[in-house]
């Protein structure tokens, strides 16, 4: 998540599911507001409210300096199409401190910062956190050599803390299935276009696109697609879309990712996770963070997953899960990055959640690679409010064909020695994939890495 897990724990492990015949209640039900205590973001109280949104004339001005406005899926070259943040639009007028949405330079951002910490509307913790963000992002989109960089910057981050700054006044709560906001302001776009200068598309590959094409076409015959993959960065979602939303705009869109709770509680995390379909769980990591709240995020999880069957049943549907619980992290001594292990449970609960949907499913492998983006703390941190660093670079994206449990099956008279193979195989083929684009990225292989079950290309040239 940025839209994403701040860890996004754009992932998460689930209770042992229990599938019954009988049909789900379809009335979504709302997460109670719960207070926490966080040591780098703390007085932030939380309340149910409904998003609200502005207009701006300097939105306007801002956008009408974006040459390339076709809709999703009608861009041209990602790389040479990085498009403001600011044109994501917003159409309403609240009565909401208009600071960041007049910036004209660096200066006057910073200067925005500080009004708002001192008027008492930012704490002072994230206000810090807001002026790290800010530099980082910066130094890394200059490294871009865009001769638009200060533009984009400054339109970028102001779009950004105006967000920040908008759910601190009136924070969002996120229920357990999330649909993307893409209206009256389009958090969607939002996060599109603040990940898009960040991606050095000359050195960004994507593996086997026809099998994408292939789950596509499952989608439209109302098949359901679940996608057992790694997880790097809280850029993730947005790195999916932009490699997919040239020739897959359909999956770029509509893919709903298992998010962790931290994608909807870090101030500086939540506008982007607004732009994305969630199911928000809570993480084994974290289960036991707040000892006291372990039953009330157990239930959480218990109706996310009912959630998530009553989607499933509809059909048409495409779910994104990391069934490692949390991003992949760097080896401690050979600080080599790879695939952090799957939990069986967590996998096999994604299995028996599609074969008792009543409708064709099908479970792919997907490999990512993009932590330079944005890596994680070296370790898993309780605390909400990781700090941020931020790179201009080349990232990965791949898809496997599908893998059968009901094949595996076959072969193994045990039922939990078959589900620990299947979870195997999902992971092995990430990781293979995984080795793939890394040596495209990291050791300058380019589309010569390609090997006979990953064929590496950059569709967006």
């Amino acid at each position: 998540m940025l839209s994403f897990s701040a860890a996004p724990s754009v992932c998460g492990t689930f209770p042992r599911l229990r599938v019954c015949s009988t049909s789900l209640s379809s009335t979504t039900s709302k997460v109670s507001p719960i207070s926490y205590s966080f040591s780098r973001y703390r007085g932030l109280g939380v309340r149910r409210c409904t998003c609200t949104f502005y207009s701006s004339s300097k939105v306007r001005s801002m956008a009408e300096l974006v040459e390339d406005k076709e809709p999703m899926g009608k861009r041209g070259l990602p790389g040479n199409a990085a498009v403001l943040a600011s044109d994501s639009g917003a159409e309403k007028e609240v009565s909401h401190s208009r600071t960041f949405l007049d910036v004209r330079s660096e200066e006057e951002l910073l200067l925005g910062i500080r009004k708002e910490k001192e008027s008492g509307r930012l704490p002072s913790n994230i206000a810090a956190g807001m002026e790290e963000l800010y530099q980082n992002y910066r130094n890394a989109v200059l490294k871009s050599g865009d001769p638009r960089a200060d533009e984009i910057i400054i339109s970028n981050m102001g779009v950004a803390f105006d967000r920040i700054l908008l759910d601190i006044e009136d924070p969002f709560i996120f229920s357990p299935h999330h649909r993307a906001i893409r209206e009256p302001f389009d958090y969607f776009m939002f996060g599109q276009n603040y990940i898009r200068p960040l991606i050095d598309f000359r050195r960004s590959y994507v593996g086997n696109i026809s099998i994408f094409h292939d789950v596509e076409e499952k989608l439209l015959q109302g098949h359901n697609v679940v996608l057992i993959s790694n997880h790097q960065t809280e850029a993730d979602p947005a790195v999916i879309a932009l490699l997919l939303e040239k020739t897959n705009p359909h999956i770029a869109e509509n893919l709903t990712y298992v998010a962790g709770d931290r994608v909807v509680t870090d101030p500086l995390c939540k506008p982007f996770s607004m732009g994305r379909n969630l199911f928000c769980v809570y993480s084994k990591k974290h289960m036991y963070d707040v000892p006291e709240l372990a039953e009330m995020k157990r239930r959480a999880n218990t109706q996310s997953l009912k959630e998530m069957a009553l989607l499933l049943r509809g059909g048409s549907r495409i779910i994104w899960i990391a069934p490692s619980g949390g991003r992949d992290r760097p080896d401690p001594v050979s600080k080599e990055w790879y695939p952090a292990p799957f939990d069986v449970s967590s996998v096999d609960n994604m299995r028996r959640l599609v074969d008792h949907s009543g409708i064709p499913g099908h479970i792919y492998p997907l490999a990512l690679i993009c932590h330079d983006l944005m890596p994680p703390p070296p370790q898993v941190e309780k605390e909400i409010g990781e700090r941020r660093e931020i790179s201009f670079h080349g990232v990965g994206l791949s898809i496997a064909s599908e893998i059968n449990f009901s094949q595996v099956a076959t072969h193994h008279e045990d039922s939990e020695e078959a589900r620990m193979v299947f979870s195997q195989s999902l992971y092995s083929s990430v990781t293979e994939q995984y080795n793939v684009l890394n040596s495209a990225i990291h050791q300058d292989q380019g589309l010569d890495a390609s090997i006979a079950t990953v064929s590496l290309s950059q569709p967006w040239q």
